[in-house]
Formats: C-alpha cells, structure tokens, sequence
C-alpha cells in the first residue's frame, strides 16, 4: 500500500498563519473534576472552539485554498458529509468565492443541516448511509462540473496539523493521546504533527463499536469495508477507510480502542459534567476510550481530542437523561 508523506514540520509552519488568520488557536485545558475520573491528569484539545464547532475547519481551508491555486477557473465544490466536513467545506468554498454543494443521507443531524445551508451550501439528501451519499456526489460532481472534495486527502490533514502541532507543544510531554476516527484526517494529522516534533507520545486510535471498519482494516492491515450502525458517533460513522488514511494509521497508531455507543454516551455526559462543554458523539468517542484504558500508566499525562460538539440538542438532552 502506497500514500504521499504526510507534511513536514516546515509545511505545517509555512501554512500555519494563513490558518490562524481565519480560526485562531484553540486552547487545550487540563480540567481538574475530568483528570479525577480519569485517574491521571488529562489535556483535552478543545476543537469544539472554532467558527463551525469542529476540528475539520483547518483542512477544508488548506484544501480549498490550494485547489483555487490549481484551478483558478473552477466555480464551485462539493463533497459528501454527515455534517462538520460539509460545514467546513461550504466556510472554505464561501470565503474564497465558491459555490458549495453537500450531499448527506437521509436521516442526517437536523441542526448540522440547518448550519451548512446557513453557511451557503445547497443541500442534497442521498442514500442510507454516507457511502452511498459519497458515491452521490461523486456522480454529481461530474454530471454538473464541480470540483469533487474527497473526505481524505493530503492537503486536509495540511490544514488539520496545524492545530494538533499547537497542541502538542502547548501541552506537557503527553504519553497518550487518543484520537477518534472517521475518514481519518485528523488521526494522520495528529501522528504527522507528533512525527514533525519527533515526540514519543503514543497515538491511539478509537473507533466506536457500531461502525468497526476501520478497526478490522487496521488488524487485517488492509482494507476492510464493514456496514456502520451507530445511534450516537456520525462523525464516525464510515464503512470504507480510505486506503491512503489507513497506510499513515498503520505505520503511526499503536492501535484502535473500540467503544461502545454507551461509553461514548458516558463519556459526554462526563464532559459536560466536568468541563461543561458539549461533546457531539465522536468527540465522546476519545474520552471513553480513555476512560477504557483508566489506570494503564495513569500518573503519565494524557490526551485527548475533542473533536467538536455539533449535537441536535434533542438528542443531547437524550444522552444528558441517560
């Protein structure tokens, strides 16, 4: 399996400004109440800090900006999303005079759906599940002449780093961090961001039991496809890992915690309790992991990433009754 290298530390600091310019840095907090449950201090990135409410801000504005350089003619983009990747590309497309199309599933989160059209993006609703809405956009990017945005790519894990670059200097030495995964963008920024640093900290992996594709591709070290079913982590909702994002996981993570829809319910619960901030399901995701892990070398400091915290609040207030 072959991939591009991930960026250098002299690409990620080259770009780094551009992007600070349109998301400042978001801060990282040891909290004291959520360390306690923990049982060992633990730096949380809060992500949940930018224009949109997720990490995946800093990618689309690296890819989007390169792509106009490219292709200075081009007039509009579009992409497939369960809600943040599509928030992120339609605040891209917007601040550089683009056209933004997303294609999600049907069923998708009500409140992101209102957020990219408030954004600008028209929305199309497709399919069952993400596969399908991706396969979508494909087929319309080239019927109506739009750049296609894939859900993986270099210059998105570019954008990504920059944040998990800032972090990882921000925060003390970090034995662990644990980061969940989608279409992977912002694990392979965190172990490019780590490499650039040529830091020691380990890079787990978490993947939540309901959709386990990327966890049975990275014990069969290949491509496994596996249908995803889980009520609360969309974000991680992917059946099909993209062989360049599993290539870097391979290589770069120490492995892939599984967590169940219940932990990760559990775990966002514990973030609003202790941090009173609002965790979306895949951020939930790297807490309860964790969590799972709770007393392996507690007294090392530890990491996790809060990805962001795009929740309808009906279904917060579900997770919230318990």
């Amino acid at each position: 399996m072959d991939s591009a290298p991930l960026p250098s530390l002299d690409e990620i600091e080259s770009i780094a400004p551009s992007i600070d310019a349109v998301v400042p840095p978001t801060p990282s907090f040891e909290w004291p109440l959520l360390s306690r449950r923990a049982g060992g201090p633990v730096w949380v990135k809060h992500e949940n800090h930018t224009a949109i409410g997720s990490f995946k801000i800093r990618g689309s504005l690296a890819y989007v900006a390169r792509m106009r350089v490219a292709e200075p003619s081009a007039t509009g983009v579009i992409a497939a999303t369960r809600g943040n990747f599509g928030q992120a590309v339609a605040f891209a497309a917007r601040l550089h005079g683009l056209t933004a199309t997303v294609v999600v599933p049907h069923g998708n989160s009500t409140e992101k759906n209102l957020s990219m059209r408030a954004l600008g993006a028209e929305l199309i609703e497709h399919g069952e599940d993400f596969q399908a809405a991706l396969i979508h956009s494909q087929e319309l990017a080239a019927r109506r002449k739009l750049h296609w945005v894939p859900s993986y790519h270099r210059d998105l894990v570019l954008g990504n780093a920059v944040s998990m670059l800032s972090f990882l200097r921000q925060a003390p030495s970090l034995a662990r961090v644990y980061v969940p995964i989608g279409m992977g963008s912002g694990i392979c920024a965190t172990i490019a961001a780590r490499d650039a640093l040529k830091l020691p900290t380990r890079i787990i992996g978490v993947a939540a039991e309901g959709a386990p594709a990327i966890a049975l591709s990275f014990d069969a070290r290949k491509v496994v496809a596996h249908k995803a079913a889980t009520r609360i982590a969309d974000g991680m909702a992917c059946s099909t890992p993209s062989p360049e994002a599993l290539h870097h996981i391979l290589r770069g993570v120490e492995r892939i915690v599984r967590v169940t829809d219940d932990e990760i319910e559990a775990a966002q619960r514990a973030y609003f309790s202790d941090t009173h901030n609002v965790a979306e399901g895949a951020a939930g995701a790297g807490l309860a992991a964790l969590f799972k892990d709770r007393g392996a070398s507690a007294v090392e400091p530890a990491g996790v990433i809060h990805t962001g915290g795009n929740i309808d609040a009906a279904t917060f207030e579900r997770v919230l009754r318990g």
